[in-house]
């Protein structure tokens, strides 16, 4: 059975989906953005790493939820607005996410929402 994330500390959804649900074991974290506190139609000031911290901040309260941390992240996957981003994206990302890492994918995109660095989304499993 699948249910939905609804997480107070999460911004809420830009569109028709879920910050996230779950599916048996399964914890999917929809694409989250870096967004204010403050202000959920703007992005939190600063660059890559501000940002990149932001977002795992919103996956942590999205699994947090469901009882689960960032160690039970099994994969992620990572969109970035400018692969030169990479380096610094990695310093936050390592720092976050303790060893075993989870699997990962990085892609390099175009443009996000609200003129975003990066978006990330993750698998976890209970």
């Amino acid at each position: 059975m699948k249910y939905s994330i609804n997480a107070p500390e999460a911004p809420e959804a830009f569109g028709p989906y879920s910050q996230g649900t779950t599916a048996g074991r399964l914890v999917f974290a929809s694409g989250q953005l870096p967004i204010s506190k403050e202000n959920s139609r703007k992005l939190v000031p600063g660059g890559i790493t501000e940002q990149t911290e932001r977002v795992i901040d919103i996956i942590e309260a999205l699994l947090a939820e469901v009882d689960c941390t960032l160690a039970d992240v099994a994969q992620t996957t990572v969109y970035l607005s400018s692969l030169k981003d990479m380096a610094a994206m990695n310093e936050v990302y390592e720092r976050r996410f303790t060893t075993p890492a989870p699997a990962r994918a990085v892609v390099g995109v175009n443009e996000l929402p609200l003129g975003a660095l990066i978006e990330m989304d993750c698998v976890a499993c209970r």
